[in-house]
C-alpha cells in the first residue's frame, strides 16, 4: 500500500527512489551489512504509527510485535532473543528515511520490517541499502519498486495486480458494463490501479474523474456521475476519502456497486462511511477472517484477538507474516548480509496469508480475495485471479 501524503514530499520520496537505484547499481552497500549480536537479534519497525495512514501502521506493528512475542516464546532464533527497535515514521516519506538511517547506524539492526506504503518505503531503501541491511514491506505495492533494489522485499500483491482483478470482477461477477473511475490523484498507489484498470476493462468507462487525498467533499463530482448511466463505481484510493465517498454517494441515493482496492481494509473505512450506508461494497484483500482458513491462520487469529481484543486486519496479517519470514532468513546468519541473502532464496514459505516465494525481483504474487460488505460488515470473500 502506498500514499503520497503531501505534494511536498514528492520530490523527496522520488529522490530518495532514484538514489536507492544508484546505490545498488554502485555497489556502494555495506556486502556484509551489520554483525548479528551473540544473545540477540536486532529487527527495526518502522511504520506509520502516527498521521495520515495511522491505520495501517499501527495494524503492522501489532502484528510484527505479535509474531516476535511468539518466535521469543518458542525460544527465539538459534537460541537467541528478537531485540526490536520500534521507530514511528509519522506517515512521513522524509521522517522513513531518517528512521532508517536511525535504526541501521545507531541501532545496528539486522533488519527492518516496514515501511508499510510504497511511498514511504521507497524514501527508505536507499539508507538501508548503504548499510547492507534488508528491508521488508508487508504492503507496500508499487509497481517497479524493487526493480534493481537488492535489500528490498515486498510481502503482498502489486498495484497492477489489483486493477487487473477489479477490472475481472466487475465484468464478469457485477455484470458492469459500464462503470465510473473515480480516483484519488495525489496517489502513485491509486493511479497504478487505475492504469492497469483501464487497460484492462472491455467494457465503457462513461466517466472518468479525479479527487486529492485530503479532500472532504465530493458532492460536486458525485452529481456529475448520478447523471450519468453506469453500472458500477471504481475508487481506486484510500479509506480516508473512500470511505466519506461511499458515504456521500449513498446519501444522495447513488446505490451502485462501489469498488476498490486493499486501500479499503479496515474499521476506518466503514467508520468514515457508517455501517448505515456501506453497503454493496467490493474491495480486495490479501488476508480474510471469513472464509476458511488455515491451522496457523487460525493460530493467528486467535492469539491476535486475544492479545489485541479486536480482528487483525490484512496489514496486521502481512506485518507477522514479514517478521516469520525475517527471522527464518536469520536462521545461521552471521550477519544482516546473509539475512538478505536467505530471504532472496525464499521459496513456498507457508505463512497465514499463503504461500511466499521471492521472484528475481523480491516480489511476491499472494492469493487474493474480493470481500463483499453489507451493513458495514464483510459478508463473503472469493479467491480472485487477475
Amino acid at each position: 500500500m502506498k500514499k503520497k501524503f503531501a505534494l511536498s514530499f514528492v520530490a523527496l520520496a522520488s529522490v530518495a527512489l532514484l538514489a536507492a537505484c544508484g546505490e545498488v547499481k554502485s555497489g556502494a552497500s555495506n556486502a556484509a551489512g551489520n554483525t548479528v549480536e551473540e544473545k540477540t537479534i536486532k529487527i527495526g519497525f518502522n511504520f506509520e504509527e502516527t498521521g495520515a495512514v495511522a491505520a495501517y501502521g499501527t495494524s503492522e506493528q501489532k502484528g510484527a510485535q505479535l509474531a516476535v512475542d511468539e518466535i521469543n516464546a518458542a525460544g527465539g532464533i538459534d537460541g537467541k532473543q528478537i531485540e526490536v527497535v520500534d521507530k514511528d515514521n509519522k506517515s512521513e516519506t522524509a521522517e522513513a528515511a531518517s528512521v532508517t538511517t536511525n535504526l541501521v547506524t545507531q541501532s545496528k539492526v539486522s533488519a527492518i520490517v516496514g515501511p508499510a506504503t510504497s511511498g514511504a518505503t521507497a524514501a527508505a531503501v536507499a539508507n538501508a541499502t548503504k548499510a547492507g541491511v534488508p528491508l521488508i514491506s508487508p504492503s507496500a505495492t508499487q509497481d517497479g519498486l524493487t526493480k534493481g533494489q537488492d535489500y528490498l522485499f515486498i510481502g503482498t500483491f502489486q498495484d497492477s495486480f489489483q486493477g487487473k482483478i477489479i477490472a475481472n470482477y466487475v465484468t464478469d461477477k457485477l455484470q458492469a458494463k459500464k462503470v465510473v473511475l473515480y480516483t484519488d490523484n495525489a496517489s502513485d498507489y491509486a493511479k497504478g490501479i487505475a492504469k492497469a484498470f483501464r487497460e484492462a476493462y472491455k467494457g465503457e468507462i462513461v466517466a472518468d474523474e479525479t479527487f486529492v487525498a485530503g479532500d472532504t467533499d465530493f458532492q460536486a463530482a458525485l452529481t456529475k456521475m448520478k447523471g450519468k448511466d453506469f453500472d458500477a463505481i471504481i475508487v481506486p484510493g484510500y479509506y480516508t476519502e473512500a470511505g466519506k465517498i461511499v458515504n456521500q454517494a449513498r446519501g444522495m441515493g447513488i446505490d451502485k456497486p462501489i469498488v476498490g482496492g486493499d486501500g479499503f481494509n479496515g474499521e476506518e473505512f466503514v467508520q468514515q462511511a457508517t455501517a448505515e450506508k456501506a453497503s454493496n461494497i467490493y474491495f480486495i484483500s490479501g488476508f480474510s477472517t471469513t472464509v476458511e482458513v488455515s491451522a496457523k491462520a487460525k493460530a493467528f487469529l486467535d492469539a491476535y484477538r486475544a492479545k489485541y481484543n479486536e480482528e487483525p486486519s490484512t496489514f496486521a496479517a502481512l506485518a507477522y507474516d514479514s517478521v516469520h519470514l525475517v527471522a527464518n532468513a536469520a536462521k545461521g546468519a552471521k550477519n544482516s548480509g546473509e539475512i538478505k541473502d536467505n530471504l532472496a532464496k525464499t521459496k513456498d514459505f507457508e505463512g497465514v496469508t499463503g504461500q511466499t516465494s521471492f521472484d528475481a525481483d523480491h516480489n511476491t504474487v499472494k492469493t487474493a480475495y474480493m470481500m463483499t460488505m453489507n451493513n458495514g460488515k464483510v459478508e463473503a470473500a472469493e479467491v480472485v485471479k487477475p
